[in-house]
């Protein structure tokens, strides 16, 4: 029985195809019958007969989705989560790839407020929604910029008790209904009602205006919070200064690993070859190779550069390749020389066209005796190119010899027909 529009389908299924339809992806014609190669469902669009396949797309986040996620670590610039959900794709509660599960929100991202660390405004285990900026190489993501983003749910961090919104107190946004703890988050107009949002709660987060000095002495300046941890809450009070272990440790340069610090990586001055801005990049420049800044990068990766551009830019590389091979020189191979001549010979020879590098004659290693053939480097390409023109096929001592630019081996293309 043949399957029409709407029928499930595996591979090797006979398929009713309509008079004067087309065949589509996943449909082949075999003997006069069409023939389904996939499983999934027959789909006829425009008179198109093809298989939508059944098997869902891998649920990876990209620039753009909202997620769901668990707050699961705090460090002193950066909030890492556990991404849980994506809200913007259909299917998005599957389990993620191992290498996007996790996702950072960079400490100039969590709110559009100056705060010192991202443990300021929110905690471990706090459920957040997120807005994927960046994808690659690794997941970022941004609390700021919409209502809807932020702190969905938190605990207490003295006694586990959900915590509620309040506005009690300027900039301590959050509160417990069984201790005395009070907080500031960044909180999602839909902190405490799941995806529900229109509650007003953004407003609390005070984006764009001063702490209250209460607030302010609270956060963590210089250092007093967080020394390990932004979540030293439960354990040692909103406030504790560094112990002395602690603080030799930083004063010296020595981290959380309790080894030598990182060294600073070096910086190299460079010009974006997309759109010629200098910039700076974290390895010394190739030339003849794309040196892009960050905004061009995320141009390119997000295909918005137009055509124009990438051909200036294709442009741009083809020169410095040419600037750079004429910097290099050239190294040539010398084929069906006089075994009588000596590099001496070879290099007032050469020497009429350009400047000669170094000359080299490939002798027998138990004789000494010549091989017949030997390599000249010049300084220049172009005097190189012009000793090619001029000296191949000419004669050094009646013998016709043969001179062709080295190949990166060592040996020139035509070697072996040169020594028959």
């Amino acid at each position: 029985m043949s399957a029409t529009t709407g029928d499930q389908v595996t591979p090797g299924s006979t398929i009713t195809v309509p008079e004067g339809a087309s065949l589509g992806s996943g449909v082949v014609e075999i003997k006069g019958r069409p023939i389904s190669t996939l499983t999934g469902t027959v789909a006829n669009r425009d008179g198109n007969v093809y298989i939508d396949p059944s098997r869902l797309p891998i649920n990876t986040p990209e620039v753009g989705d909202v997620v769901i996620g668990q707050v699961t670590r705090l460090n002193e610039n950066v909030a890492e989560i556990r991404v849980l959900h994506i809200e913007t794709k259909e299917g998005g509660h599957r389990d993620l790839p191992a290498l996007t599960l996790f996702a950072d929100i960079h400490v100039s991202e969590v709110v559009d407020r100056f705060i010192p660390a991202p443990g300021d405004a929110m905690r471990m285990r706090d459920i957040v929604r997120a807005k994927i900026i960046k994808d690659d190489p690794v997941l970022k993501a941004s609390t700021k910029g919409d209502m809807s983003l932020g702190v969905l749910s938190a605990s207490c961090t003295q006694c586990g008790e959900l915590l509620k919104p309040s506005d009690r107190k300027i900039d301590f946004n959050v509160e417990c209904s069984r201790c005395d703890y009070t907080a500031y988050r960044v909180l999602s107009d839909g902190f405490g009602h799941g995806h529900e949002t229109g509650f007003g709660l953004y407003k609390l987060n005070r984006a764009g205006e001063r702490w209250s000095p209460e607030a302010e002495s609270n956060l963590s300046h210089d250092g007093s919070r967080p020394y390990l941890s932004p979540l030293a809450d439960f354990r040692r009070g909103s406030r504790h200064e560094i112990p002395a272990r602690v603080a030799s440790m930083r004063s010296s340069g020595r981290g959380r690993s309790r080894g030598p610090s990182r060294p600073k990586r070096e910086m190299h001055d460079s010009v974006c070859t997309l759109c010629g801005e200098n910039t700076k990049v974290p390895f010394k420049p190739t030339p003849g190779k794309p040196i892009r800044c960050r905004d061009c990068m995320d141009k390119v990766k997000q295909g918005l550069a137009t055509k124009e551009e990438l051909a200036n830019e294709r442009e741009v590389i083809r020169k410095m390749r040419s600037k750079l091979e004429e910097s290099m020189g050239m190294k040539l191979f010398i084929g069906r020389l006089p075994y009588e001549l000596t590099e001496e010979d070879l290099t007032e020879a050469f020497s009429k066209h350009g400047k000669v590098e170094s000359v080299h004659l490939a002798k027998d290693r138990d004789t000494g005796k010549s091989k017949g053939f030997a390599f000249v480097t010049y300084q220049s390409r172009k005097e190189g190119t012009t000793a090619v023109k001029e000296m191949n096929g000419s004669e050094i001592n009646g013998r016709k010899i043969v001179v062709e630019e080295s190949s990166s081996n060592g040996s020139g293309r035509d070697r072996r027909k040169s020594r028959r």
